[in-house]
């Protein structure tokens, strides 16, 4: 019995090895890729869509594609006119798309003809956010369902992608009054 091998066996048993150390480095990169791009995307910027006519004229019922940083919410610094998208309140597997008209501390005027009653007005509550579509007419937001939880905003919304004759900033602001106020401008 001979412990010497052929040089076909020495040779087969290199390229497996080589074989395996090749794809043990392909599967370490492509691992670290994907770690990378989950991080990016959980913790710092992604793309989203925002579709429906709750946000009309600021976005198109047929649906925008938009980038969505996650940094200002993840550091609580969402500002009043802020787009945000978050987790909708009546339906956690939806994502909404909407204005933050009121923070923490701030009082929100109702308007008329919402389920939280006629021209009420409502104190935002610690934790929480008052969100509201730019087309108050078409629009499920925080008059039917009172303020949210800031825990629900997955991020805000700067800058529109598609369709890209409308590409550009998300303007920050606060629509004229349509039945709301907040105390901070």
């Amino acid at each position: 019995m001979s412990h010497w091998f052929t040089r076909s066996q020495i040779w087969q048993r290199y390229k497996v090895g080589v074989l395996l150390s090749d794809f043990a480095d392909k599967a370490k990169t492509l691992l670290e890729a994907g770690c990378f791009v989950y991080f990016v995307r959980e913790y710092c910027i992604e793309f989203s869509v925002c579709m429906g006519p709750s946000m009309l004229p600021t976005f198109n019922t047929r649906g925008d594609v938009l980038l969505l940083e996650h940094i200002t919410t993840t550091w609580g610094n969402v500002r009043v006119g802020d787009v945000v998208l978050a987790r909708s309140m009546q339906n956690p597997k939806q994502i909404v798309c909407k204005r933050v008209l009121g923070l923490e501390g701030d009082e929100v005027r109702v308007a008329p003809s919402t389920q939280l009653g006629e021209g009420r007005i409502v104190k935002v509550p610690p934790g929480h956010v008052w969100l509201q579509g730019d087309n108050t007419l078409n629009s499920t937001d925080s008059r039917h369902y009172g303020p949210v939880p800031y825990a629900l905003i997955k991020g805000r919304a700067f800058l529109k992608v598609w369709p890209l004759h409308e590409a550009g900033l998300i303007r920050s602001y606060v629509p004229e009054p349509f039945g709301y106020s907040s105390n901070r401008r």
